[in-house]
């Protein structure tokens, strides 16, 4: 009997796997993190409009920071976050027991169905979907024409071109990017762990805080990522339903870029609004993390009270 020789293994050049992830990266470098650089570049410059691109970087400063800390800034800065914010907060009011009843109330076949409809006009044109809240919000339109027929107003409607149209319009907008996540967050949550905290002798109020909840805490962080942050720098709802009234940061911005050409000012504007953003989730982040700590530490407190002695 001959032994079977075993033919030695040859090295094999094996490639990083970082690469797989090389075309993301670059793509995120030039269309993303370059533009940012030349935004904050631009910042310290000074205006320039004898050149193509109107920044002058000859002489360098914080001139345009220290400008922008005006109160007109202020002014629209504190309103941008304050319909930032109540939009956010009102679209997981108003998108949470959507993706609830779609999640669990709703049979299997028709799920499908019920969330296209909730999710395509979402995927439509944004400056068509913003254009059409001007029927409704007119004074002479139909909603205003019901309401006084109906004795709730004694008069035409004036709701545009001031705040509360934009705060409406741009709920509409980023409800379906608020539903979507919360939904397959949801959807994704066992049965068999709801099913299980009712045997336990918990009533539906307690499943749905202790169990359905937490879970679903992903898919709501992903939804206030993906609505807040567009929120900000939306221009679009503001020009067009908002007017001066209405005017939020990211419609400053694009009037110093494109009307008064003062790019190192805007470019100042952009980078304060980025760093607030920022500065904002983690704030939001911080008090989540400090609130689950302090759920755990009452509940731990709970059931050392509660253990026999």
């Amino acid at each position: 009997m001959t032994a079977s020789v075993v033919p030695p293994k040859r090295g094999r050049l094996r490639a990083p796997k970082f690469l797989l992830a090389g075309p993301s990266i670059i793509w995120y470098v030039l269309f993303f993190v370059a533009p940012i650089a030349f935004i904050v570049y631009y910042s310290f410059g000074t205006k320039d409009s004898s050149k193509l691109v109107p920044v002058d970087m000859s002489s360098p400063g914080f001139h345009n920071y220290s400008e922008a800390f005006s109160s007109t800034f202020f002014t629209t800065f504190k309103a941008t976050l304050r319909v930032a914010v109540t939009a956010t907060l009102l679209t997981v009011v108003i998108g949470f027991p959507v993706a609830y009843f779609l999640a669990f109330k709703v049979q299997e076949r028709w799920r499908a169905i019920l969330l296209a409809l909730v999710i395509v006009p979402s995927f439509t044109s944004f400056l068509i979907r913003t254009v059409a809240w001007r029927i409704p919000l007119a004074p002479n339109g139909t909603l205003s024409k019901w309401l006084q027929d109906w004795g709730v107003i004694g008069g035409p409607i004036s709701l545009l071109e001031t705040r509360t149209a934009v705060q409406i319009a741009i709920v509409y907008n980023y409800l379906g990017f608020m539903i979507l996540p919360l939904y397959v967050a949801l959807d994704r949550i066992e049965p068999v762990l709801r099913e299980a905290s009712k045997d336990l002798g918990a009533g539906r109020v307690s499943t749905f805080m202790r169990v359905t909840l937490p879970l679903a805490g992903p898919g709501i962080a992903a939804g206030v990522l993906l609505t807040f942050i567009p929120m900000c720098g939306d221009y679009v709802t503001a020009t067009v339903l908002g007017g001066a009234k209405g005017n939020m940061i990211g419609a400053l911005i694009d009037s110093e870029f494109k009307g008064a050409q003062n790019w190192p000012l805007g470019s100042a504007i952009a980078v304060l609004m980025i760093l607030a953003v920022l500065v904002m989730l983690a704030i939001g982040a911080i008090v989540v993390v400090g609130g689950q700590w302090l759920l755990r530490r009452m509940r731990r407190v709970d059931l050392s009270d509660g253990a026999p002695a």
